[in-house]
Formats: C-alpha cells, sequence, structure tokens
C-alpha cells in the first residue's frame, strides 16, 4: 500500500523528533505498521487525478511567468511570482484560509460557465496600490478603506493582468476573464456550495520589500466542460488542422510562384594553384567535358536534368533531353 505523501512541516517535524531524541525510526516504523485504516472525508471528495493536477500546475507556473513580467513592467520595481501550490478542496476551506478582510477579484470566464476568484493578499495588494501611484511600495492593512480611487486603480490593475490568464490557458481552453466584481469580505461570497470541491493555486509573491500570497480559486463547475483536455493524452497529441481548400489552393498558388535559381554546368577542369595564380585575360582552360556531351542542369545545387546548349532568337537557351537517373526526381 502507498503511504501517505507528507508535507514539508511534517518531514521537519520527523527530524527535529528523531535528532532530539522524542523518536526513533523504529517507534515510525512500529506506528506505520499499526495504522492501517485510514480516515476519509466525504465531504473533501477529490474530482481531479493527480494527472490533471500537474496539468493545471503547468498551466499557472506560465501564467506566474507571463505576469511577473506583466507587474514587474506596470510597477517598476522587483517582482518575482512562482507557484507555491496546487490544492483541491472544499469551496468552505477556502474561504477559512484567506484573511477576514482581503482583496478578492470575482471573474468570469466565458465560454465556460462559472466564475473564477483571485483573491491578493492586503500586504501584497497596498504594495502594488503604493507603487501605482508613486509611493515606495510600503504595505498597509485597512483593506476594507479603499476609497473609490483606489478601488478603481485596482481593479484596472488585475483586469489587465488576468490578460495573461487568457494567454497561459489556450493550450487548454479558449476563454475570455471579464472582471464581474471586487469584494472585499469573503463571508460575502456566495459564489458556490461550500461543499463543492475548488482547486487553489497558491502563487508566492515577492515585490520588491513585500512579500505574501495570490490565491486563484476555480471551483469543479469551471473545469469540468474541459477535464479532458488536462490529461497527458491531450497534451501530447497533435494540435495539427487540416487546411481548407481555399488555405491548400493558396499555399499551391503561392508555392508555384517562388523563385529557383537554375544553373547549366558547361563542365569541369582541373588546374594548379600556380596556374590559377598566373590566369590572365585571354587564356584558354581546356574543360574534360566532351563537346558533343550533354550539358548538366541544376536546380539550386542539385542536378536535375541532362541538357543540349541552343539558341532562342537572341539568347542562349537549353533544351532538356531527359532527368538526371538518381536526381532526386520527387523533391
Amino acid at each position: 500500500m502507498a503511504g501517505d505523501v507528507l508535507s514539508q512541516s511534517e518531514i521537519d517535524a520527523l527530524l527535529s523528533a528523531i535528532s532530539t531524541g522524542e523518536m526513533t525510526a523504529d517507534d515510525i516504523k512500529k506506528e506505520d505498521e499499526e495504522k492501517r485504516v485510514k480516515v476519509y472525508d466525504f465531504k473533501r471528495a477529490l474530482r481531479f487525478s493527480k494527472d490533471q493536477i500537474r496539468s493545471l500546475t503547468r498551466v499557472h507556473e506560465n501564467f506566474a511567468r507571463l505576469i511577473t513580467t506583466f507587474f514587474s513592467a506596470q510597477l517598476r520595481t522587483y517582482v518575482q511570482i512562482t507557484v507555491a501550490s496546487v490544492d483541491q478542496i472544499p469551496f468552505e476551506e477556502f474561504v477559512r484560509s484567506i484573511p477576514n478582510m482581503t482583496l478578492i477579484n470575482v471573474f468570469e470566464v466565458p465560454p465556460l460557465d462559472g466564475n473564477i476568484l483571485m483573491e491578493i493578499n492586503p500586504n501584497i495588494a497596498y504594495s502594488m496600490l503604493d507603487r501605482m501611484m508613486g509611493g515606495t511600495g510600503e504595505s498597509h492593512s485597512n483593506v476594507d478603506n479603499l476609497t473609490e480611487i483606489e478601488t478603481k486603480i485596482m481593479t484596472n490593475l488585475f483586469e489587465r493582468s488576468f490578460d495573461n490568464l487568457r494567454e497561459a490557458w489556450e493550450s487548454i481552453a479558449e476563454i475570455d476573464p471579464m472582471l464581474v466584481e471586487l469584494e472585499v469580505n469573503p463571508q460575502f461570497l456566495q459564489m458556490i456550495s461550500p461543499n463543492e470541491t475548488v482547486v487553489v493555486i497558491s502563487l508566492n509573491t515577492v515585490i520588491g520589500e513585500t512579500s505574501g500570497m495570490i490565491n486563484i480559486c476555480i471551483p469543479h463547475v469551471v473545469l469540468e466542460p474541459i477535464v479532458p483536455n488536462l490529461s497527458v493524452r491531450y497534451w501530447m497529441q497533435s494540435n495539427t488542422k487540416e487546411m481548407s481548400p481555399e488555405q491548400t489552393k493558396a499555399l499551391e498558388t503561392n508555392v508555384k510562384r517562388a523563385q529557383l535559381p537554375v544553373s547549366v554546368e558547361l563542365g569541369t577542369s582541373t588546374i594548379t594553384i600556380e596556374d590559377f595564380l598566373f590566369m590572365q585575360q585571354g587564356d584558354v582552360v581546356q574543360l574534360d567535358q566532351p563537346a558533343d556531351n550533354p550539358l548538366l542542369l541544376k536546380v539550386g545545387s542539385l542536378p536535375k536534368f541532362t541538357v543540349q546548349p541552343g539558341k532562342v532568337g537572341k539568347k542562349l537557351a537549353v533544351q532538356i533531353i531527359e532527368p538526371v537517373k538518381g536526381g532526386d526526381e520527387d523533391e
């Protein structure tokens, strides 16, 4: 039976207990052998597989890189945003885990049903606001006292930042994020049932000297139509689409218009470097090619046809005799 995956804090606690002598390795082994029953909470139903969670992690790692660049340009200061964790939990647990007074952007993501939440820790939010208004990036905690001007600045900033989510999600779905409302009290959110499963992507955020978390909450109802797109098979399959007849015809026409260098080789000769250095105007170079033999026509650097020289009007020309055998006729 596969064991549970321990968090970093649990690993640190075990190592500390062993190092202080409170617990030995034999005690841990004995406890593991005795504990064969695992408690399962049916209210915390796991709706997404590990494979699908990994796909969501990849998508939002790309999103984190995009908004790092976006916020760095907007705030004109050092910004670093990375994915800290991706978990599936009940919506009620997510609401309890965030501060009582915080900044919550509610977004619609048509054509998908439901809303996505972006919760920004007040320290981060006020640091951003201070930078946008020309300050040094100092942080405050009176998020419940936002003025209309401050609210407008913040909503504009985060509404534009969600354009990066559209780009990050292109590999799994085409969405058009739109800001619905800005909320500061999570208790007023009546978005979905408290027991509904949500995916929470936690982004570790550093802005100048201030650090905090940005949490993106995606309900299962939003992801349900595109769950098949989160599989490894979908990521591995080719995204090549068949061209329409009009596109095929246009491509064929453009290919026919492409110009190719065509040259005729009169013959070859081998001389010494000394003869080459003293070569002057009027000197004659004897070719290895007999005068009555066909010449070689090349398309680019590839020999394609044997030809014979002649004239068309007052211009030199060649007449094709036959394709060169082994001359890559199909190319």
